[in-house]
């Protein structure tokens, strides 16, 4: 099946990866996936142990700018991670089989150090998941009561969209380097 053309610049264009596919089954539009991106409330982050070994971890993600942020303390395995190896894989999605749409998004993890910028994703986590989730902001990291936090953001340059019950469908999106 041809590629669905981008509703805008910054949207991917869409391919339904027909082997893994209800033959009914249509490539899912980005702004269906992205508003999912937007809403969910847990994600499943995959790194790279030194030792070649996945490491895998549930955490809280805003999406913002074009891409997905994430915040973990310096000394905690992810970040550990991700100072020799920033390739990542974000997943969110429901347990249900019938309904719904996972996202698996690959890309690269950035630190994000522009205060300006921290105050902004401050913001954005309080808005989705409340006050319980403030923030503050010096020196480059996120600060709080537990302690400082190191923030990533990630620009998809690849996302899958998994669309579950009837009918069944694989998207496959791709962005510009």
């Amino acid at each position: 099946m041809p590629p669905t053309p981008p509703t805008s610049a910054a949207e991917p264009s869409g391919r339904l990866d027909t082997r893994f596919s209800d033959p009914k089954a249509s490539a899912t539009p980005w702004s269906d996936a992205l508003a999912v991106l937007e809403t969910a409330e847990v994600f499943w982050l995959t790194t790279v142990r030194p030792d070649g070994r996945p490491h895998v971890t549930p955490l809280i993600a805003v999406w913002q700018d074009g891409a997905l942020h994430f915040c973990t303390g310096p000394a905690e395995r992810k970040a550990k991670n991700l100072r020799d190896n920033p390739a990542v894989v974000l997943t969110t999605g429901g347990n249900a089989l019938g309904e719904g749409c996972d996202l698996v998004v690959e890309g690269e993890a950035e630190r994000v150090t522009d205060d300006p910028a921290l105050r902004a994703l401050a913001s954005a986590y309080v808005r989705k998941y409340g006050p319980d989730w403030t923030f503050g902001v010096g020196d480059g990291v996120f600060t709080g009561d537990g302690g400082e936090a190191l923030v990533f953001r990630v620009a998809p340059r690849t996302a899958f969209g998994f669309a579950k019950g009837a009918p069944f469908g694989q998207t496959r999106w791709r962005f510009p380097l």
